[in-house]
């Protein structure tokens, strides 16, 4: 194969075999993130690593020069690192599954309405217009609590913190495990269902750079455990990829499963969103009906949408 000669063949060359050394290292460093809670920081980003360890390859391939077996073995060690985090996000259960005309469904948004939306009313509008039984919204205050409210007229439970669940309906009661409140950001409360009462939970963690992440995350795991998770629903701004391990374990702990698989809700500022860090979490009595990613409602996140119908029907209505 003749090589292309000049100074553009050389850059691209030295710069792929750069990238794709970079590239196998964090991939392999990332695999010890099941012990260390800084080396899993590297699992967020295993996309990235699967798509430049292709980019690489070409690369290597279009602008061949010498020690390009090198940049190709690299390449190859970045991009099975990367699909070797990615796998199991791709093969795990998301849980039992619904027709999208299955009785007793309701739908939930979780957003992250970030503390600057300077697009508010837009987004109030959006979340009137979806009819949902359930928003929970992080990053909240008291602008968009009202906002929401004088737009819906929905009920509000933890009005006074930026951690809000809106419902049509009134809650039947709030069962709260105190003494947690410092370690971990959380509101929960119990709700009326066609079916039967569900407790809904949300929680807006820190970024995994934090080192009390996993205080929060094992915190998170007694609270949900305080409470009956058969009809369980827990959503948040988790800021945790499933690719982590961390995610990974608080899938197990939690004793729930998480219907959004790999669902990109963050940021929107970039031309695609590339991190699924909000997610929603449902109890073995819901099955899922639908999971969709809202549009850019001027926050930093998008919202996320999870349709769900219970496992066990409601019963019919008897005739009158």
């Amino acid at each position: 194969m003749r090589r292309p000669s000049g100074p553009i063949g050389d850059f691209a060359a030295a710069a792929a075999a750069v990238l794709a050394a970079a590239c196998a290292l964090a991939s392999v460093l990332a695999q010890g993130g099941r012990f260390s809670q800084y080396l899993d920081l590297l699992t967020h980003f295993a996309p990235l690593y699967a798509a430049a360890a292709v980019v690489t390859a070409l690369a290597t391939l279009c602008f061949p020069r010498p020690g390009r077996n090198t940049t190709l073995m690299l390449s190859a060690i970045a991009l099975l690192g990367g699909a070797a985090l990615l796998a199991p996000e791709f093969l795990r259960s998301t849980g039992p599954q619904a027709a999208l005309g299955a009785p007793g469904q309701i739908k939930v948004i979780q957003f992250n309405v970030a503390r600057n939306n300077r697009e508010l009313p837009r987004a109030v509008e959006w979340l009137a217009a979806q009819h949902p039984d359930v928003v929970t919204i992080n990053e909240s205050s008291p602008a968009v609590r009202n906002a929401i409210v004088k737009r819906t007229g929905w009920a509000v439970s933890g009005g006074m913190g930026d951690l809000m669940i809106f419902t049509p309906q009134k809650r039947l009661r709030m069962d709260r495990l105190r003494g947690y409140e410092m370690v971990v950001n959380w509101v929960n409360a119990t709700y009326p269902g066609a079916s039967g009462p569900y407790e809904v939970m949300t929680a807006h963690l820190r970024w995994p750079n934090w080192p009390d992440i996993p205080v929060q995350e094992e915190t998170l795991g007694i609270l949900i455990g305080h409470l009956s998770r058969d009809r369980m629903i827990v959503t948040g701004d988790f800021n945790s990829t499933p690719w982590s391990f961390i995610r990974q374990r608080d899938d197990r702990v939690f004793g729930l499963i998480r219907r959004d698989r790999a669902v990109a809700t963050w940021p929107t500022w970039a031309p695609v969103p590339f991190l699924p860090i909000d997610h929603i979490y449902a109890g073995p009595g819901w099955a899922t009906v639908k999971v969709e990613r809202g549009p850019n409602l001027g926050s930093d996140h998008y919202p996320l949408i999870v349709t769900l119908a219970p496992v066990t029907p409601p019963p019919p209505v008897a005739p009158r």
